[in-house]
């Protein structure tokens, strides 16, 4: 019988896929899109997640713990489906794998200006493969060691408490806000990866509370991004947070150390465990999805050809703001999965129940 996931193991998951490279911009966004005090936008987009969360409980309730894919294709032929599983594995495989490239390019712009970066980008997909062969019980655990190898870096926050101003808040709300909407989808886009626990469903059983433990995540990440954002306004200002490229990584450069130069380098680092876990999650994603197009083929070997194609077509974009294009266009696909594909599987279940009780 194979392990199911922990609840605690599940809401640390959960707030590890969400952690990705946007985390050091986010405050940016929430300035350019939402002006003073915009850090207060992470208060109803979480809140909008919360409903989505709710949609797929339904899902988990009314299948009574039946696979998504199982629910599909009990209505729908799977000649429809096989394109559809395609296409969803592509769009997460480039999810995760663009993730981690954006991750490179900072970091190469940062500490290796010279080295190329898919030797980088080549080395984390071979890290991801062999947590991919570990299974996702592993993947959890390993998911957990990172977080308090990571999570410790808020108590940094304390070092600003200095150069904190209340003023710099101003008493405005939203004042010097652009394109609200457009914002509302660009901060979305930095909780996104908590979709994937309509995949987790098979792996859990009655004592994970699943669904209990997703919220649990991404209040974490809400808590976490309202902070966050609460200090970087205190301590910059909106006006500047607009023309800034990476607030975090700014905020950790202005932290000194007698014996050791540019740590923000080090602190940088330390981001590489969360990107492993997004990216890992989303390649396991996409393998859960080929599955069931190649059933007979082993899950390694799934694994392989996903990393491998991603790897190819991550070659084509070279520059940030490319990348940047991309993640935003397969986030917003994203987005539309996370809400309509619960909506089809919560019709497909009352349809199926209606049909067995004639």
């Amino acid at each position: 019988m194979k392990e199911k996931l922990s609840q605690f193991h599940t809401a640390i998951l959960i707030y590890m896929i969400q952690t990705g490279v946007y985390v050091f911009s986010i405050t940016q966004v929430e300035a350019k899109y939402f002006g003073t005090n915009g850090w207060l936008i992470t208060i109803p987009v979480s809140l909008l997640v919360c409903l989505n969360i709710y949609m797929m409980y339904w899902v988990y309730r009314l299948g009574k713990g039946q696979s998504i894919f199982v629910i599909l294709e009990k209505s729908i032929p799977k000649f429809i489906l096989t394109p559809f599983y395609l296409a969803i594995s592509t769009v997460w495989a480039l999810i995760g794998c663009l993730v981690a490239k954006e991750y490179v390019l900072i970091f190469q712009m940062f500490a290796f200006p010279t080295t190329n970066p898919m030797v980088f980008k080549i080395a984390i997909d071979v890290l991801a493969f062999i947590l991919l062969t570990k299974g996702l019980y592993n993947i959890s655990k390993a998911s957990t060691v990172f977080f308090w190898s990571t999570i410790w870096m808020s108590l940094l926050l304390l070092y600003y408490v200095g150069e904190f101003r209340i003023e710099r808040l101003t008493p405005y709300i939203f004042k010097d806000s652009y394109s609200m909407t457009e914002g509302l989808f660009q901060i979305y886009l930095a909780y996104l990866g908590y979709e994937l626990c309509l995949l987790l469903i098979p792996y859990t059983d009655k004592k994970t509370k699943l669904f209990r433990a997703v919220f649990y995540g991404n209040l974490i990440r809400t808590v976490s991004y309202t902070l966050s954002g609460f200090v970087t306004f205190g301590v910059i200002g909106s006006d500047m947070l607009k023309v800034m490229l990476f607030p975090l990584l700014d905020l950790l450069a202005y932290i000194k150390l007698p014996f050791i130069e540019r740590i923000e380098n080090l602190f940088y680092g330390f981001f590489l465990f969360t990107t492993i876990i997004t990216l890992v999650l989303y390649f396991w994603a996409a393998g859960e999805s080929t599955q069931r197009v190649f059933p007979k083929i082993k899950i390694n070997v799934h694994y392989f050809f996903i990393i491998l194609v991603a790897l190819l077509i991550s070659y084509i974009p070279t520059v940030l703001n490319t990348i940047r294009e991309w993640l935003m266009y397969l986030g917003y696909i994203q987005i539309g999965f996370a809400y309509i594909m619960p909506l089809i599987l919560i019709l497909l279940l009352l349809w199926q129940r209606r049909k067995k009780a004639v």
